[in-house]
């Protein structure tokens, strides 16, 4: 199956984005990780639609197949989430824990660049 920027052609557009509405200055944001450019591949409409359900049709689910035993364990704990989790300061986190107040901090911070992000509030 082709990668949707394989079937990318030059010129075609299947949706038109609205011009940014986040200020660019005195961003929560640090400056290394603001995008400039979006890297979108330009396909028409149908084809997005076309590319997107042959995928789905490719998902493996309870419903089309048998789920084997801890399947939802290893799938909604990416490899990624295990290494972090296992960094100083987060394995240990207990009511008790000298290390909370930074984790505290980390979810604050985190939660307020998704809110500058999506123009939503907490």
């Amino acid at each position: 199956m082709q990668l949707i920027f394989e079937k990318s052609v030059k010129g075609r557009i299947g949706a038109e984005l609205p011009d940014l509405d986040v200020p660019k200055k005195d961003s929560l944001i640090p400056t290394e990780f603001l995008r400039n450019e979006l890297n979108l591949p330009e396909v028409d409409e149908v084809t997005i639609i076309r590319h997107y359900t042959a995928l789905s049709r490719r998902n493996f689910g309870v419903d089309n197949g048998f789920y084997p035993l801890g399947s939802c364990t290893m799938k909604y704990n990416p490899k990624v989430n295990e290494d972090i989790a296992r960094l100083e300061g987060f394995a240990l986190l207990h009511p008790y824990s000298p290390h909370n107040q930074g984790a505290l901090q980390l979810m604050y911070e985190l939660n307020e660049m998704l809110c500058e992000i999506t123009g939503m509030n907490g």
